[in-house]
């Protein structure tokens, strides 16, 4: 799966199997899934263009590299891509944020949006859309088509942890976005929940479980 980045760094390993614990904490959980997304994020803008710049050290001039465009766009999807967008400031702190909002329909099991609200001017930006599980994938498919019809054209994906199904969604609605994951679970349940997977990212960040 050439589009699938899976991120085995031991450490985001050791903090995902932590997510998964049943004893983690609220404030635990959430620290470690911003901390997961900032993993997630290096390994997702390994390709992001430099510019050589010239500078001065403390011992005289010299040269180094700087990105050439260092104001990506961050799009939550809520409210458990909430969750990610802290890890990921912390990696770019100027950069743009945009939320949509989707929730899934218990019956249907398919999204529903509710809002929408991303910064202007952004055809021309690395997105990136922050989505904590990939089930079934229709909410990340819903959100990919709504910034691709905002005007994006380059955006990646990242998630802590994905079902093949939802892999499926994204490839074959998607085949144009890279996924990042710190994992590959084994499947979905009769209810559309990752097995084993980590519960409910939402109600596991704010403690509304």
């Amino acid at each position: 799966m050439e589009q699938v980045v899976v991120v085995d760094h031991p450490l985001v390993l050791h903090k995902l199997a932590q997510c998964r614990s049943v004893e983690t904490e609220t404030w635990q959980f959430r620290g470690l899934v911003e901390d997961i997304t900032a993993h997630l994020l290096y390994e997702a803008v390994r390709d992001i263009e430099t510019k050589e710049i010239d500078l001065v050290t403390p011992v005289g001039p010299g040269k180094g590299k700087a990105i050439s465009k260092p104001e990506p766009v961050f799009v939550a999807v809520l409210r458990a891509g909430l969750g990610m967008m802290p890890g990921a400031l912390r990696v770019f702190p100027y950069a743009r944020a945009g939320h949509i909002g989707l929730y899934r329909d218990h019956d249907t099991q398919l999204p529903v949006q509710y809002y929408n609200n991303l910064p202007p001017d952004i055809n021309d930006v690395d997105c990136f859309l922050l989505e904590p599980m990939l089930a079934t994938g229709g909410s990340a498919v819903h959100a990919l088509r709504l910034l691709k019809e905002a005007g994006v054209r380059k955006v990646k994906l990242l998630s802590l942890i994905a079902a093949p199904e939802g892999i499926k969604a994204i490839t074959e609605s998607h085949p144009d976005v890279k996924i990042y994951l710190a994992s590959v679970d084994e499947k979905l349940n009769e209810k559309a929940y990752i097995v084993p997977g980590l519960g409910d990212a939402g109600d596991r960040l704010f403690g509304t479980a």
